[in-house]
């Protein structure tokens, strides 16, 4: 295709995406939250959002099946951001990356005696980074969804996950005990994209820059 696809998972980061898309003059034909689509046209015949997981959003970018996507930090940093050029924080779909444990498990005490933790978590490299820069022992298991089970099942001792209001960590009688970072989604390029359609991709980066700083 000549034109530009746009990578976009739904949910959340498509609601917020709308705004700046729609500085950009870009306005998708249909929501994917209810249509069966997963390519989906706009009002431009030269643009078109096609509807990937959160997760694979990255390699699409990477490999040129996408021009440009919208992604979480949090999902950049397990993929490792290779051939991607991330020109901007778009400051959208914002929330943290935290470490929770069961109400009454002395976390803090654990990490002091030299304890080996398990940690269920989905973002491995993220806590494998954050453990080891502590000098704390973990052994990390990989899981998909539903967190929060884990330690209440007793598969792990705490979880590594996202963390937007905290309502979902009451409900199951978890706490935080520790912020690792703070996470919003970022716009990606495929650098040869970036290159080779600079004079359409230009204008709409520009767009999304301005209407990042607006809303600052």
């Amino acid at each position: 295709m000549n034109g530009i696809t746009i990578a976009l998972s739904k949910g959340r980061i498509f609601e917020e995406t709308l705004p700046l898309l729609a500085a950009a003059g870009i306005v998708p034909a249909e929501n994917p939250e209810t249509s069966r689509k997963l390519i989906i046209g706009t009002n431009r015949p030269d643009v078109r959002v096609v509807i990937v997981r959160a997760t694979d959003a990255p390699t699409y970018v990477q490999h040129g099946a996408a021009d440009l996507g919208v992604v979480g930090k949090d999902v950049l940093i397990e993929h490792g951001g290779a051939g991607l050029y991330q020109p901007l924080d778009l400051k959208i779909a914002k929330c943290r990356m935290s470490v929770a444990v069961p109400a009454g498990f002395d976390y803090e005490h654990a990490v002091r005696q030299g304890a080996r933790l398990k940690i269920a978590t989905k973002y491995t490299k993220i806590a494998r980074e954050h453990f080891a820069s502590k000098g704390v022992h973990v052994d990390l298991i990989k899981l998909y969804g539903s967190m929060e089970l884990a330690p209440l099942a007793g598969l792990s001792d705490a979880i590594v996950d996202l963390v937007s209001t905290g309502g979902t960590l009451k409900a199951n009688n978890l706490v935080e005990v520790e912020h690792i970072m703070d996470i919003s989604s970022r716009l990606i390029v495929n650098q040869a994209s970036l290159k080779l359609k600079r004079e359409t991709l230009g204008p709409i980066l520009d767009a999304f820059t301005q209407a990042v700083e607006k809303n600052a």
